[in-house]
């Protein structure tokens, strides 16, 4: 199948997509949106972050919404406001040439409670959520998603992994009975299979795409042996080299993440940094910056760059390998979009050679050397 007519979308939408310049169907949106569109059914789509999920779900979200019922019908929850906004901002594009309005609305925290309310009063088909901010506003009675037969929930692992399972688990318990739950995870931790278990159909669709790798394909995967005294050097000769190129840079802590953008702005380098302490009006700004290109780029702490979805990044650096393979999965997972191509690239310091091993042969990856 080569176009989204054949997949069963609609003229209106094809139209739109179009214009955003989406003509060709990724993997998963080949894989997921016919099912959706033909079934009422539970799924869960394994699939990284970057292959065109928001289309795969929301696509057929929208064609399940029923224009003449002011009501909330579509329920999205992902992990941060830059992902939700992103996503909101994806399904007003693609209904540009409908007949009829659907309407979207986008609540998160680190914005005006009120604001939200009184949006919410409009009429709203779907909602786009983070967990933490939509359960507050369910529990002061300004949603209601009692009528809702479409719950999506992108990036489930990354919302576990932020701490949301209390608020997701009290999200699900509603409305059980009289809706299809649709989940998009990039990995299947545990709490993971938990929540397909209790909220899901036993006979849900399951779609991987990229079967044999749990990292995008496009990305090639890099080491550079060197000492902890000379990370910074080597940082600044990789950026030097790639001067026209964005990237992020990844630290375990939100402290290294301060001292790292220290040292490569004295450098001269443009860079910014999201870290756990930043107020939301600051982590705006970076982020504005970054994607109008005024940083070349970011330093961040793994939870802070959860959602970011920047295109055109031709890499990620790890200051350090991470603990958690998951985490390796997601850092690289920021480069490499939409079927471009972009490098992972990992600094490591002697006695730190079993990680990259490690994570090779968990991934199914292959790291080569750059000798600088």
């Amino acid at each position: 199948m080569n176009s989204f007519s054949e997949l069963g979308i609609s003229n209106a939408y094809v139209k739109a997509l179009k214009e955003l310049n989406i003509i060709k169907p990724s993997e998963i949106q080949i894989a997921v949106i016919p099912k959706l569109l033909e079934t009422k059914t539970d799924l869960i789509g394994l699939a990284q972050t970057g292959t065109g999920k928001t289309a795969a779900f929301g696509l057929p979200i929208l064609h399940t919404i029923d224009p003449a019922k002011p009501v909330v019908q579509g329920l999205i929850i992902a992990p941060t406001r830059e992902l939700v906004q992103q996503i909101k901002k994806q399904l007003f594009k693609f209904t540009k040439y409908l007949d009829v309005k659907i309407f979207a609305e986008g609540v998160y925290g680190g914005e005006q409670i009120g604001k939200q309310v009184s949006a919410l009063k409009r009429p709203t088909h779907i909602v786009v959520a983070t967990p933490g901010r939509l359960l507050d506003l369910i529990e002061r009675e300004a949603v209601n998603i009692g009528n809702v037969k479409t719950l999506v929930l992108d990036e489930a692992d990354e919302m576990l992994s932020m701490g949301f399972k209390e608020e997701l688990n009290k999200i699900l318990q509603y409305n059980k009975t009289k809706r299809n739950t649709w989940l998009f995870s990039a990995t299947m931790p545990d709490e993971i299979k938990n929540i397909i278990q209790t909220y899901m159909s036993a006979d849900a669709i399951r779609i991987q795409v990229n079967k044999n790798s749990m990292v995008n394909e496009n990305i090639s995967h890099h080491f550079v042996k060197t000492k902890i005294a000379d990370k910074t050097n080597v940082i600044a000769r990789i950026l030097k080299k790639r001067k026209n190129e964005r990237g992020v840079i990844f630290c375990r802590t939100k402290a290294g993440t301060q001292n790292l953008v220290k040292q490569l702005q004295d450098k001269g380098f443009t860079v910014g940094a999201l870290e756990g302490d930043m107020k939301q009006k600051e982590r705006d700004k970076v982020m504005r910056a970054f994607k109008n290109e005024k940083l070349q780029v970011l330093v961040s702490t793994d939870v802070s760059a959860r959602g970011i979805d920047v295109n055109n990044l031709a890499f990620v650096l790890h200051h350090q390998l991470p603990d958690h393979i998951n985490y390796y999965t997601h850092r690289s997972g920021r480069t490499a979009r939409g079927g471009k191509k972009g490098q992972s690239i990992a600094l490591i310091i002697p006695g730190e050679m079993q990680k990259v091993i490690d994570t090779q042969k968990a991934l199914g990856i292959v790291f080569r050397e750059i000798v600088m």
